[in-house]
């Protein structure tokens, strides 16, 4: 053999590892791929469970409508799956940004009784404006944030 042939073979060789490298390589990524869909899959199938239940404790009072509202906007804004299309979920935006500017927890006790009675009865206003459509739209979510399917597929898929 001549120096030639075994440059070649050693150039075939080069390939040949080269693409077994890729191969491997672009295994690890389907399979990062496949893991962070189920993850996403995941929490996505947690935070309509979250969502249901907050929109049903909203709907028997044990949540207060400006709280349950707000709580419910942030888990819809992280929540990436599908969404029922027969649902306008403006309200919770408009409660959420009405209310944006209010401290809580440690601020809220903080705040003299004079300003809290002030946020209080915003509070109320804005409860008062949008109760029966935030009453509403917790009827629909009680039930799923996906749209439902007909057959034992959308029992399935709401189930979760």
């Amino acid at each position: 053999m001549t120096i030639n042939d075994w440059l070649i073979i050693l150039g075939l060789i080069t390939i040949f590892a080269l693409a077994l490298y890729a191969v491997i390589l672009w295994r690890r990524v389907w399979r990062n791929q496949q893991r962070l869909a189920k993850q996403e899959q995941e929490r996505n199938t947690r935070l309509e469970g979250d969502i249901r239940i907050l929109a049903q404790s909203l709907l028997s009072g044990q949540l207060p409508l400006i709280e349950g509202a707000i709580r419910i906007k942030v888990l819809l804004d992280n929540y990436s799956g599908q969404r029922r299309a027969d649902v306008d979920l403006q309200v919770f935006e408009t409660i959420y940004d009405a209310t944006a500017h209010i401290p809580t927890h440690q601020a809220w006790t903080e705040l003299p009784k004079a300003q809290r009675r002030l946020h209080e009865r915003q509070m109320e206003t804005l409860e008062a404006q949008h109760r029966s459509e935030v009453v509403q739209v917790a009827r629909v979510l009680s039930s799923g944030v996906r749209p439902a399917t007909s057959g034992a597929a959308g029992k399935d898929q709401t189930a979760e």
